[in-house]
């Protein structure tokens, strides 16, 4: 068989920090077979954050509130035709992964890689979406001018991607660290012209997909690592040295991975909680001004400092529109909400009283914990060498 980064022995920090994602992981699922009001929200604002943070990756910025649209399947406010269009591949593909992946009997070949990656970049032609690279690739820093990575040869590359599935088929002992390395070997593979990056993180959700503790839209950690892309791309530097490695360890990268794990897990948790603190205020303020109880949805995303559309409310509520422009001029008239634009461009803003509830608990947020104090300054220094 072809030779592939292989999984490296987890130590004895590493098993300790599984336990705590172990721990974590359980305590949001139990969280979310609970029944609760916020959950929909949560699972819409979760998968919005995947996709902002893995086109972040890339170069594309997407704002909170076009990465909601992706979601809501509505137009964006600010995004230019190029990168919409690679949002919505984005989603298209992740919609993909999220329905199919928990399947029993589900597995992923090369086949299924490239339809993936068809799905991601179809709207693109020139990059070949759905087949593999005929000839050389490399990774360049524009920054510095200089060519960063070199791919395997693309002869190679068909023998690589089927050494990379016979691992997805025949799986190790800790899906987290499987995800992680067949996130490590397709992304050093790159198999493709274009989007490997995006197809590595991808894969790697689809792996945990055999975890089956926790829901997959909140078992991705591309929003955290959108958030640290630097360090992202220090560490897959460290690991790869500037070419196809796979005799190099790949200790490192597993501990960033759980890290990463460890650090989502813990701003998720600190995000359900501070959903139920702000929910408990808005019933609060929704019973002082006598609005409609329905109201709560929009008043949520408007504490988290979105903007509230008549579009969005409609969905959200599942009213008719003339309900929902009354609804919205209601929240006016109580100084819940504040009215911007005309007619069809018209959208809505928090005023003080929910600007308050935001800031309050805010202000409050404990700080996380890092599992492995030292690993970043390591990153970092290995990448400089």
């Amino acid at each position: 068989m072809t030779a592939i980064y292989r999984t490296p022995e987890t130590d004895h920090e590493d098993a300790g920090v599984i336990n705590e994602i172990r721990g974590l992981r359980d305590s949001l699922a139990t969280m979310l077979r609970t029944p609760r009001r916020w959950t929909s929200g949560m699972r819409r604002t979760t998968q919005a954050r995947a996709i902002q943070g893995s086109n972040t990756i890339e170069g594309y910025t997407v704002s909170d509130q076009d990465a909601l649209a992706a979601v809501d399947d509505e137009p964006p406010l600010t995004a230019d035709q190029r990168t919409w269009s690679e949002i919505l591949g984005y989603r298209r593909m992740m919609t993909y992964i999220l329905r199919m992946a928990p399947e029993v009997g589900f597995g992923i070949d090369s086949q299924t890689l490239r339809s993936m990656h068809f799905m991601l970049l179809e709207h693109d032609l020139s990059v070949e979406p759905g087949r593999f690279r005929p000839g050389p690739i490399y990774v360049r820093d524009e920054t510095r001018d200089a060519t960063v990575y070199e791919g395997p040869p693309s002869e190679m590359v068909p023998g690589l991607v089927e050494a990379l599935v016979d691992t997805l088929t025949t799986g190790g002992t800790e899906p987290l660290v499987d995800a992680a390395m067949a996130h490590l070997n397709l992304v050093m593979i790159h198999p493709f012209k274009d989007g490997n990056g995006r197809i590595a993180r991808a894969l790697q959700t689809f792996v945990l997909a055999q975890d089956r503790v926790l829901e997959l839209t909140f078992s991705s950690i591309e929003e955290w690592l959108g958030g640290n892309t630097e360090d992202y791309h220090r560490i897959l530097a460290a690991t790869g040295r500037g070419a196809w490695n796979p005799q190099h360890d790949a200790g490192l990268w597993i501990k960033f991975n759980l890290r990463a794990h460890h650090m989502q897990a813990q701003t998720l948790q600190r995000r359900f909680d501070e959903a139920v603190r702000t929910w408990q205020a808005i019933d609060e303020l929704i019973a002082r001004h006598g609005v409609q109880e329905r109201t709560a949805d929009a008043l949520f995303d408007a504490v988290r400092g979105l903007r509230v559309a008549r579009p969005t409310y409609v969905k959200q509520a599942g009213i008719e529109e003339q309900t929902a422009s009354r609804d919205l001029r209601a929240l006016v008239a109580a100084g819940l909400l504040e009215a911007h634009g005309q007619t069809r461009g018209r959208y809505y803003t928090a005023t003080g009283p929910l600007r308050a509830i935001g800031h309050d608990i805010r202000s409050g947020r404990p700080a996380l914990a890092d599992p492995y104090p030292w690993l970043i300054d390591d990153v970092r220094r290995r990448a400089a060498a």
